[in-house]
């Protein structure tokens, strides 16, 4: 009937309207360092069994196909692609972007873990001279690095494998001031979105292992970069488009539906 119709279609006008949103968070961070675009994936609902395919009629034979209608559709998930962004030089030495599949590990607030990950490697000092990211809470990374309160940036190096090196004086060999671990995941695509450029652990993307930059797949550190949002305008705006496109279909399904509906009152009345 015409309502299974009009609730299929308005489960396609609540899945897109999520797509739309999807996109437009993707666009609205283009410009976010580290950020990694979303994919609103879809599944079919239920379905309503008409006439089961394989029943044997008097004759011996079989149906060869049954008879199904679906109950319309739903986001089934978004899907997190972290594919790397571009290397964008900066030249300024508390950017660092990571070659490789690792996260920043920084502490966070012990009901949300205690510990977030992020890709995003703009760096900057703290009052007491600890290294954080550069966002408006100012998170410090875990383990802590301290590089001195009155330390110039020009006096700081950081190593490909992490290691954060200061020189205090001209001619003078650099200290080592700390090193930068780096976690990674099984399942990244697991990992809980909490804004700030940050991820936290779930039992989908599994425990962290905590690397060593440049250990296996966790990458190296590149000083004076910083990685790029892998959002692509085009894909998007192409997407943006067709999801327009199934709105306005779905919407015309609804009013074909609701006209329908209508015309069976008038028969009734009739």
């Amino acid at each position: 009937m015409a309502v299974t119709a009009l609730h299929s279609a308005a489960t396609g006008l609540s899945a897109l309207s999520t797509e739309l949103d999807v996109i437009a968070n993707n666009l609205a961070n283009i410009n976010t360092t580290g950020f990694k675009a979303s994919r609103a994936n879809f599944q079919d609902l239920m379905y309503v069994k008409k006439k089961q395919p394989g029943v044997e009629n008097l004759n011996g034979d079989r149906r060869p196909m049954g008879l199904f209608v679906g109950l319309g559709t739903e986001i089934s998930g978004t899907h997190k692609d972290f594919r790397m962004g571009d290397a964008m030089p900066t030249g300024r030495n508390l950017d660092i972007m990571i070659d490789g599949l690792g996260f920043l590990k920084v502490t966070i607030e012990d009901d949300r873990g205690g510990t977030g990950y992020s890709r995003a490697g703009a760096l900057a000092i703290n009052g007491e001279g600890d290294l954080v990211l550069a966002t408006d809470q100012g998170r410090q990374l875990d383990p802590p690095v301290n590089v001195g309160a009155d330390t110039r940036l020009d006096q700081i190096e950081i190593t490909q494998d992490g290691r954060v090196l200061v020189q205090e004086n001209s001619g003078e060999e650099p200290t080592e001031a700390g090193q930068i671990l780096l976690a990674l995941f099984i399942n990244p695509a697991g990992l809980e979105e909490v804004g700030e450029n940050l991820f936290i652990e779930t039992a989908a993307s599994g425990a962290p292992a905590e690397r060593t930059p440049t250990e296996g797949n966790a990458g190296a550190i590149q000083q004076g970069f910083l990685e790029t949002s892998n959002v692509e305008p085009i894909t998007e705006l192409v997407s943006m488009i067709k999801t327009q496109r199934a709105f306005e279909l779905n919407g015309q399904v609804v009013r074909a539906a609701d006209e329908t509906l209508q015309q069976i009152n008038t028969l009734r009345r009739g």
